[in-house]
């Protein structure tokens, strides 16, 4: 896991690929083709690349329009522009007709750092999520891309296909199998389940290692598409924990840790501990000191779980 890639760029590469593939496949930007990776694209099928400029609402009413015609648009920009701004026109005029258009978002979560908190989006996955007919997936490396990319283009209806800026450590083989809607379990049972999304899946995997040494066993749960939720992975996971632990790149409301705490909360109730941007807007900074600063971090999260035993001890 010493290895680091961008996940955009893993889609850019992959764009290519499947421009042969799929002949029908149209790629739209917001005068970002530079940061979305998309160029090598715009090279290769010039009369399948359309730039609207800055102009998300737009460009999602072009990419609802293409999709009627048989087209596969994928509506590519940042995650706060592609939620917020251009909202009403993936709900109304995407999601209500359930058109076949993926929006393509990087640029999630505090790990943007330094472009402040207009460009960090730390409430997408919750709007995306509650918007009918939309499926919501989040890859956790490079690896992961490829597979979830290419089953969201193959997928019939809107998809919102969530990435990060920054590069973030390889976790998996090329030959990992990733299917939509169906969590990778990394680790076996314990006493503790983590379930991450994203670039959190690399600290969930940390701090199981350094639990595991103080013999707390962490079983560890990749939960890449967190709409449809797999509740029977998640439900089979959370069964022999004592304590589940969500962690995200995103406001604990709403996002992965509420949509776990909602299915748990119905068919198996367990103690839940939410990591992740508790209900405030970041500031700017290096990332790595903003996840330190908002106790996202292994060094939080580990403190936070073995608090919790604590204080269960001394209960009972």
């Amino acid at each position: 896991m010493s290895d680091k890639k961008m996940l955009r760029e893993a889609f850019g590469e992959a764009l290519v690929e499947f421009g042969d593939i799929y002949p029908n496949l149209v790629v739209l930007d917001a005068d970002i083709s530079s940061s979305l990776k998309t160029g090598a694209f715009a090279e290769k099928f010039p009369d399948r690349h359309i730039n609207y400029g800055v102009a998300e609402q737009n460009m999602m009413m072009g990419a609802a329009g293409l999709a009627t015609t048989g087209l596969i648009p994928l509506a590519c920009t940042y995650a706060t522009f592609a939620s917020m701004r251009a909202c009403e026109q993936i709900r109304s005029m995407i999601c209500y007709p359930s058109l076949n258009v993926k929006v393509i978002a990087t640029h999630g979560g505090i790990e943007v750092g330094w472009d402040g908190p207009t460009h960090q989006a730390t409430e997408d996955i919750a709007m995306m999520r509650s918007i009918p007919n939309m499926t919501v997936v989040v890859p956790a490396d490079a690896t992961a891309v490829r597979p979830l990319l290419k089953q969201a283009i193959e997928k019939k209806g809107p998809v919102y296909f969530r990435m990060g800026r920054n590069p973030v450590p390889i976790i998996y083989d090329k030959e990992q199998v990733f299917t939509l809607g169906k969590a990778v379990q990394l680790n076996e049972n314990g006493r503790v389940l983590l379930i991450a999304a994203g670039m959190m899946l690399n600290t969930a995997l940390e701090c199981a290692r350094r639990l595991e040494k103080e013999s707390i066993s962490c079983g560890v749960l990749d939960m890449h598409t967190v709409k449809p939720l797999d509740a029977q992975a998640l439900v089979q996971a959370a069964e022999p924990a004592e304590l589940v632990v969500t962690l995200e790149d995103h406001n604990i409301i709403g996002g992965l840790g509420g949509a776990v705490a909602e299915c748990l909360s119905e068919h198996l109730p367990r103690p839940q501990i939410r990591i992740g941007v508790r209900d405030t807007f970041a500031e700017s900074g290096k990332p790595q000191e903003l996840i330190g600063k908002y106790q996202m971090n292994a060094d939080y999260v580990v403190n936070d779980i073995k608090e919790y035993f604590r204080k269960q001890k001394s209960i009972y």
